[in-house]
C-alpha cells in the first residue's frame, strides 16, 4: 500500500506509473547539474542557460497546450506568475549561480532538504498531507544515504556561504512551488499550468540580464556539445519533466512526490562518474542503498 495525497490505496497500475514517473524525473533532474556545469564551462552564464532551456520548453509545449491564454481569475493568474518565479526564473538562477561557487554534489545534497521541508510545511496547507512515522524514518535514512554519496574519498567538499545560501533559498522556493501547484491543480490542467510557468519564468528572467550586465553568447551555439545539453535541459528536463511533475504532485501529493527527490543526488554522482570518469566508491554504494531504502520506507503506509 501507498499513502497518496493522504489516502491509503492499493498500488494500482495507474498509481504505480506515477511513482515510476517521479523516479525518472528525479533522476533526470539529478543529471541536469552535470549538464549545466558543462554549459557553464562552454561560456554560457546561469541566467542564459535558464532562459534558453525555458524558451525551448515553451515553444514545444504550445504544440499540446490549449489556446486558452489567461487564468479564470486575476488571483489565479498572479499565482501563475509566482509559479514562474519560484519554480522558474529565481529558482534556476539561484541554483545555477550556486554551481559557480560549490560543486554539483554540494548542490545536490543541499537540495535534498526539499522533502523534509515539504513534510513540515505541506500539512499546514493541506489536511490530506500527513507527517507519519515511516515518513520521518525514511527521510532520515535517505538523507543519511545522500551524505554517504557525496562524502566519499573522491569528492572534496568546500562549503561556501554564498552557494549554500542560494541553494537553501532555491529549496524553499521549490516547496512553495509544490504548494501552489497543488492549489491550482483543482481548476486547471497540468499542461496549462506548465505553459504558464515557462512563460512567466522567461518574462521574469529577462530583467536579470541588464542587472547582471550580461548578454547572450550565441557563438557558443555552434558547438554540438552545447546544443545537445540545451536540448536535454529544454525538452527533457524542462518540457517533459515539469509537465509530468505537475501531474505527479496532483496525483501523489506534495510530500510523497518530493520524497523521490532524494534520488537526485544519487543520479548526479552516477552521471558524473560516467561523464567525468570518477570512481564509484564503497561509500557511494552504501549511500545509494540507504537512499533506496529510505525512499521505500517513506512511501510505505
Amino acid at each position: 500500500m501507498y499513502t497518496i495525497a493522504g489516502r491509503t490505496v492499493q498500488g494500482s497500475r495507474s498509481n504505480i506509473l506515477y511513482h515510476i514517473e517521479a523516479i525518472l524525473i528525479s533522476a533526470i533532474w539529478g543529471i541536469t547539474f552535470v549538464s549545466t556545469k558543462v554549459l557553464m564551462s562552454s561560456g554560457l552564464g546561469p541566467e542564459e542557460i535558464m532562459l534558453l532551456r525555458f524558451v525551448l520548453a515553451y515553444i514545444f509545449i504550445w504544440t499540446i497546450s490549449p489556446r486558452k491564454l489567461w487564468a479564470n481569475k486575476l488571483k489565479d493568474e498572479l499565482l501563475m506568475l509566482v509559479l514562474g518565479i519560484v519554480g522558474g526564473s529565481f529558482y534556476f538562477l539561484a541554483e545555477n549561480i550556486a554551481l559557480q561557487y560549490i560543486q554539483a554534489s554540494d548542490v545536490s545534497i543541499l537540495l535534498s532538504i526539499i522533502p523534509l521541508l515539504s513534510a513540515l510545511v505541506a500539512p499546514l496547507f493541506f489536511k490530506t498531507e500527513k507527517i507519519t512515522k515511516p515518513l520521518i524514518i525514511g527521510a532520515v535514512v535517505a538523507l543519511a544515504g545522500v551524505g554517504f554519496v557525496v562524502m566519499n574519498e573522491h569528492v572534496a567538499l568546500h562549503p561556501n556561504p554564498i552557494g549554500d545560501i542560494l541553494v537553501v533559498g532555491a529549496s524553499m522556493m521549490w516547496v512553495a512551488y509544490g504548494i501552489i501547484i497543488k492549489k491550482l491543480g483543482k481548476g486547471y490542467s497540468s499542461v496549462f499550468i506548465t505553459r504558464k510557468v515557462f512563460f512567466y519564468g522567461i518574462l521574469t528572467i529577462i530583467p536579470v540580464f541588464p542587472i547582471m550586465g550580461t548578454g547572450l553568447h550565441l557563438e557558443a551555439l555552434i558547438s554540438l556539445k552545447v546544443i545537445l545539453n540545451l536540448l536535454f535541459l529544454g525538452l527533457i528536463a524542462s518540457y517533459w519533466c515539469f509537465l509530468s511533475w505537475n501531474k505527479v504532485i496532483d496525483r501523489l501529493g506534495i510530500v510523497t512526490s518530493n520524497n523521490y527527490l532524494y534520488l537526485s543526488p544519487l543520479a548526479t554522482f552516477v552521471f558524473s562518474a560516467i561523464v567525468l570518469n570518477e570512481t564509484i566508491t564503497f561509500e557511494a554504494i552504501v549511500g545509494a542503498s540507504l537512499i533506496l531504502v529510505g525512499v521505500f520506507l517513506a512511501q510505505k503506509k
